[in-house]
C-alpha cells in the first residue's frame, strides 16, 4: 500500500519577561495542578485508543481504513497478539502488534524461539497439500512461490526458477506454486489462475506446461482474449479444450484460488512474486546468483539444524485415522 506522509509544523515564541520590582508578600496561592497527560490511563486493548495511537505513530492518512482484531494469545509471556488490517481503495496491508496484558505497552516485531526455526510462524501458515510442485519429495529446502500470471516480475522469476532450480538442485529443493492474483491491477490474472487450477485438477502433469506457456505469452494476453488463449494452449498440448473451457466458464476452481489468496493475506503478502524458502520471505524478482546462494546456505544449515524442509512420504487419507 502506498504510504502518505503528513508533515506537521509547530512554531514556538520565546518571550523575555522583565523582572518586576519586589512587592509585599502575598498569601500563597494554591500550587497549580500539572496539566493532564492525554496518554495516561489509556489502554491499547481499547480498539479506538489503539487505532488513534497507531495512526499518529505511522502517519496513516484519514482515507486509510483500519480494522483491529480481538486480542489473542501470543508466544511472548505477558503479551497478546493483535492483528491490524489496513485498506486504501483496493490495496491492503496486514500488520501484527503485541500488546501487554495491562494494555500499556505496544510492540511491533517478531518473537523468536532460539530452539526452533526463526520462520516457524510463516511455516505454520503455509500449506502445500495438493498443490502443483516439482522437485524431490522430502527435500531439505521447500520453496513456495506466490505468483500472478499477469505480473511481469512474476514472469521473470518464473523463468529463473524453472531454468535453474531443478537443474542445479535436483535432490535438494522442492518447489510449490500458489496463486495470488492481484485483481485490482491485473484484470485477467484471476481467470488465468482459475484455468491453471482446472488444468491441475484434470491433468496434474500438464500444470507446469500451462505455467510456462502463460508466462511466455503474457504480453499478448488481454482481458478480452484470455479465454481464447487458454483454449489455444489446450489445443497445442492436445488437452481436452472443451472440458477446460467448461471448467473455466463455471469457475469450478474459484474457491481454490480464493483459499490461496486468503493464505497469502494471512501471510501479509502485499506484492508478487513472494517466495517463502523454508519460511524465509523473499519479495520481488530475485536474481539467480542471489537465490542460488541463499539455497546453498539453507541446505548447509539444514544439515546441522533440521528445523524446516519437507516431511517426506506421509500419506494422509481423509476420513481415516
Amino acid at each position: 500500500m502506498q504510504r502518505f506522509a503528513t508533515l506537521l509544523f509547530a512554531s514556538a515564541a520565546l518571550v523575555c519577561a522583565q523582572t518586576p520590582a519586589p512587592k509585599p508578600a502575598a498569601p500563597k496561592a494554591q500550587a497549580a495542578k500539572p496539566a493532564s497527560n492525554p496518554f495516561l490511563k489509556k489502554s491499547a486493548l481499547d480498539k479506538a485508543a489503539l487505532e488513534a495511537y497507531l495512526r499518529h505513530l505511522n502517519l496513516w492518512v484519514p482515507q486509510v481504513s483500519v480494522a483491529i482484531d480481538d486480542p489473542k494469545p501470543s508466544s511472548l509471556p505477558g503479551f497478546l497478539e493483535v492483528g491490524v488490517h489496513l485498506t486504501f481503495n483496493q490495496a491492503f496491508k496486514d500488520e501484527i502488534y503485541l500488546v501487554s496484558k495491562d494494555g500499556q505497552k505496544v510492540i511491533r516485531g517478531t518473537v523468536h524461539d532460539i530452539n526452533d526455526s526463526p520462520f516457524r510462524s510463516e511455516l505454520s501458515r503455509i500449506k502445500t497439500d495438493l498443490q502443483p510442485s516439482f522437485g524431490e519429495p522430502g527435500a531439505p529446502v521447500v520453496m513456495v512461490v506466490f505468483s500472478d500470471f499477469q505480473c511481469p516480475l512474476c514472469k521473470s522469476e518464473a523463468e529463473i526458477i524453472r531454468q535453474n532450480v531443478a537443474k542445479t538442485f535436483p535432490k535438494d529443493v522442492r518447489v510449490y506454486f500458489r496463486d495470488y492474483p492481484l485483481e485490482s491491477i491485473h484484470p485477467w490474472a484471476r481467470t488465468a489462475a482459475i484455468a491453471g487450477r482446472c488444468v491441475f485438477r484434470t491433468n496434474p502433469a500438464a500444470f507446469w506446461d500451462y505455467h510456462d506457456w502463460m508466462f511466455a505469452n503474457q504480453t499478448v494476453i488481454t482481458p478480452d482474449n484470455v479465454r481464447d488463449k487458454i483454449l489455444e494452449f489446450a489445443k497445442e498440448r492436445k488437452l481436452d479444450a472443451l472440458q477446460l473451457g467448461r471448467c473455466v466458464d463455471s469457475k469450478a476452481t474459484d474457491k481454490e484460488v480464493t483459499d490461496s489468496i486468503a493464505m497469502g493475506r494471512n501471510l501479509q503478502i502485499d506484492g508478487t512474486p513472494t517466495i517463502f524458502l523454508n519460511g524465509r520471505r523473499l519479495v520481488g524478482s530475485t536474481p539467480w546468483g542471489n537465490l542460488e546462494q541463499i539455497i546453498r546456505m539453507e541446505i548447509e544449515y539444514q544439515k546441522l539444524n533440521p528445523d524446516a524442509g519437507e516431511k517426506c512420504c506421509e500419506v494422509k487419507i481423509p476420513g481415516l485415522k
